[in-house]
């Protein structure tokens, strides 16, 4: 292998020698083993003392780009001697892809720990593409030159991190949700909370999440009053969530865990335990390796459910306990672990156990960045990270998302958008998240007619078709081009998300129902590979029918969809 420039990447202890196997040449440090799990998949371990290092390379012959589960991760393809990627319990997840022409896998893995650093990008001197992970005394990766659909490469990698270990998925959890932060921000009140999930309820959402602002009377930000986690903007907080419930609605309430704000009565009690100062946030970061934080916090969380009624909590900024190798202060005489992320997965599952305990169906939300596998335990859901009336980018991060979050359902962040949004616009919004749990963040007492008719008609969508679009098998295409057209594929329903004016296959006999939705303006939808005829049902972005009859399969002439609108093909 030609040696090249790193700058970023430490060297592996003691070199690497080569190791061949399935016609992959591979460096490896320590003591290393290879085997074939199947055709064009290889599983390599190395043990030593240290760091131990598995390296390998492909020609870079036909790529698109390079998959990551990070926010705005993918659609490149970075140089080798580019930063490596540190994953850990709270940040990342350890897979990656190498996309080519056609959706192929070129090469994809994934590690079997989640603490790794690792890195990819193209040798300049070759014309390959390198990866390579490196972890502390063992190591074990998959690595997949399949040349399958890089989906599917991905499900499996996903897959052999063990869906036992995922946490039981109420069925609350897969339901579309009402979300108060961008609506209210901090003007939270049970009576706004209550109008708000009762207008949701006749729309289709069956949950509300309260976000930042019940906990304090402050309504400029920041985060120096949380820690003591009161109810200052929910008085009588039993009885506001037994109105809630009243209405058939779950209720999740918002923490900043990591965040003891210094104008918080917590401060005094266990500031001192700060793994950081987060000064530009009002708070510092708590410190998870001591019991009396993680009884505390506990303690804090759990009330929600135990006394308050909650069915769960959205558990935010897990990410900020993330610290490099070096980045944490030493452990003093009371902590009962020297690794932050010990006592990171204390915390967690002594939360979830205490909620679980007084509401065996509680949630959990979780938030990229924080989607690694070894998290799923402690989870019930994973939300894409903040990205505020940006349909295309919501669209990414679910989709990302969902390529690594094996069993875990996703969430989109919520859809917020201008007053005068047109209801077809208002669509797009729903149905660049189809293949998510949609979160919706508007003021619903100041929706038009038509936008209420939009939300309904698609939230209609989502809750017919959950099976399909949610667990079904996910084909997203292109990567390198931001998914513009998304499949999922069911039992015998197919459903196919149009972002640009492509054509749709509407090829083989395992589909019942076909449904094809048009965020294009572009209105002409043409349909290929198929044979024979459907019943043909167009809505318009408001669910109003504008066109039925029978269509045929293999027809030349394009089926007229208005943006925001769904087609429906049946066939017996």
């Amino acid at each position: 292998m030609t040696d090249i420039w790193e700058p970023h990447a430490p060297t592996a202890a003691g070199g690497l020698r080569p190791l061949h196997a399935q016609g992959l040449d591979l460096r490896v440090s320590g003591a290393a083993t290879a085997r074939e799990i199947a055709d064009g998949v290889l599983e390599v371990s190395a043990e030593g003392a240290g760091e131990v290092r598995i390296e390998w390379r492909v020609p870079c012959v036909d790529a698109t780009a390079l998959w990551t589960p990070e926010p705005r991760g993918t659609g490149w393809l970075p140089a080798a001697w580019s930063a490596p990627r540190r994953t850990g319990l709270t940040r990342g997840a350890p897979i990656a892809a190498l996309v080519g022409t056609g959706d192929v896998a070129l090469c994809a893995f994934a590690a079997g720990r989640p603490d790794v650093l690792a890195g990819a990008g193209v040798v300049e001197e070759s014309g390959e593409f390198r990866f390579w992970a490196q972890a502390t005394d063992r190591l074990t990766v998959r690595i997949d030159t399949s040349r399958r659909h890089y989906a599917r490469s991905l499900a499996e990698l996903a897959a052999w991190w063990g869906a036992d270990r995922t946490a039981d998925i109420p069925e609350a959890a897969r339901r579309p949700a009402y979300s108060t932060w961008y609506s209210l921000h901090q003007d939270v009140s049970p009576k706004g909370v209550e109008t708000q999930a009762a207008l949701g309820k006749e729309l289709g959402l069956d949950v509300i999440i309260v976000d930042d602002g019940w906990m304090t009377a402050d309504r400029t930000r920041g985060y120096a009053h949380c820690g003591d986690w009161e109810p200052v903007s929910l008085p009588d907080t039993a009885a506001h969530v037994r109105r809630v419930h009243e209405l058939g609605v779950r209720y999740l309430l918002w923490y900043a865990l990591p965040f003891v704000g210094k104008d918080s009565a917590a401060y005094q009690r266990i500031g001192h335990y700060a793994l950081a100062d987060a000064a530009h946030m009002g708070a510092v970061v708590a410190d998870p390796r001591y019991p009396e934080v993680r009884a505390f916090l506990t303690d804090r969380l759990a009330r929600a459910v135990e006394e308050w009624g909650m069915d769960g909590l959205k558990v935010d900024f897990v990410d900020w306990f993330a610290r490099d190798r070096d980045g944490a202060p030493a452990a003093g005489p009371e902590a009962d672990c020297a690794s932050v992320d010990e006592g990171v997965e204390r915390l967690l599952a002594g939360i979830r156990r205490r909620i679980t305990a007084a509401n065996p169906d509680a949630m959990i939300e979780h938030r990229q960045p924080y989607v690694s596998p070894g998290l799923w335990p402690y989870v019930t859901m994973v939300r894409a990270t903040d990205c505020p009336l940006s349909p295309q980018e919501n669209r990414q991060r679910t989709i990302d998302v969902r390529l690594a979050a094996g069993p875990v359902p996703v969430h989109a962040d919520m859809l917020m958008w201008h007053p005068a949004e047109p209801p077809e616009q208002v669509a797009c919004h729903l149905i660049n998240v189809l293949f998510s749990v949609p979160q919706i963040s508007v003021d619903l007492t100041a929706q038009s007619d038509g936008q209420r008719e939009a939300i309904a008609f698609w939230l209609g969508v989502f809750r017919e078709h959950t099976a399909t679009l949610q667990l079904g098998e996910l084909l997203p295409a292109r990567p390198d081009l931001g998914y513009p057209m998304v499949t999922a594929r069911g039992a015998d329903t197919v459903a196919v998300a149009r972002y640009a004016a492509l054509p749709v296959d509407a090829s083989g006999d395992g589909w019942h129902t076909l449904l094809v939705a048009n965020a294009d303006a572009d209105p002409d939808v043409r349909l290929t590979g198929g044979s024979g005829t459907a019943a043909m049902t167009v809505q318009d972005a408001r669910g109003r029918i504008v066109r039925q009859g029978e269509v045929e399969l293999d027809r030349a002439e394009p089926v007229p969809v208005p943006r925001g609108g769904l087609l429906t093909l049946r066939r017996s």
